[in-house]
């Protein structure tokens, strides 16, 4: 699909984007990031997606690959993922290593979290180990970026309690926090359709700026 011409293709305007962006647009317009200007949005499901919003406008950066967090490296020792980096973040929390991370033991992280809850020694150590891999990515992105909030959306952050409890005693330990501020790890709100909602709201941003209507 790569320059794929849609505006051509289906002869109308047409706008591509990301869609971890989308969602976190969505979530920007009127989810958990309503609002704030400077957010940073994870999206935890099959791999780990990203997106970036930077006073209060998508940054995507040269070639519009910024934000794929996803392959940030945080074993360095760690098998290579899609884009030849070793031990990236969704190598350590993504649902499509699971099998690996457990040995066989897990076919899914919703599996291996009801295994937790059950107080499964293997599952607390997979699963607290992910985690764990989680806070130093979002320490990570809090040092360089230093969001007003980050975002969790996806499959995995329903997890809720079992996820944001032992995330927030993760950060506790490694997060830097300069004059006391913490950054704020909010459960995305708008659900399957933050996606659509938030690449609606990335075509019609184009409308201000031309004749267009979209």
């Amino acid at each position: 699909m790569e320059n794929f011409n849609w505006s051509e293709f289906l002869n109308y305007p047409t706008y591509v984007v990301n869609d971890a962006v989308a969602a976190l647009l969505g979530e920007a317009k009127y989810g958990a990031a309503k609002n704030k200007n400077n957010v940073v949005m994870l999206t935890l499901g099959t791999g780990v997606g990203g997106a970036i919003l930077i006073d209060g406008k998508p940054y995507q950066g040269a070639f519009n690959k910024a934000g794929h967090i996803g392959h940030m490296v945080i074993d360095d020792e760690g098998d290579c993922g899609v884009t030849g980096m070793p031990g990236s973040l969704e190598e350590c929390i993504g649902n499509y290593t699971i099998g690996k991370r457990s040995k066989g033991k897990f076919t899914s992280t919703q599996q291996l979290i009801e295994a937790y809850k059950r107080g499964d020694a293997d599952a607390k150590e997979i699963w607290l180990k992910s985690v764990r891999h989680l806070a130093l990515g979002l320490c990570s992105i809090a040092n360089i970026l230093s969001p007003e909030v980050i975002v969790l959306g996806g499959g995995i952050s329903q997890a809720d309690e079992e996820l944001f409890e032992p995330l927030g005693r993760f950060m506790n330990e490694y997060e830097w926090r300069p004059g006391g501020h913490k950054t704020k790890i909010l459960k995305a709100t708008c659900g399957d359709m933050a996606g659509a909602i938030g690449a609606a709201s990335f075509a019609l941003s184009f409308s201000k700026f031309s004749d267009v209507s979209v």
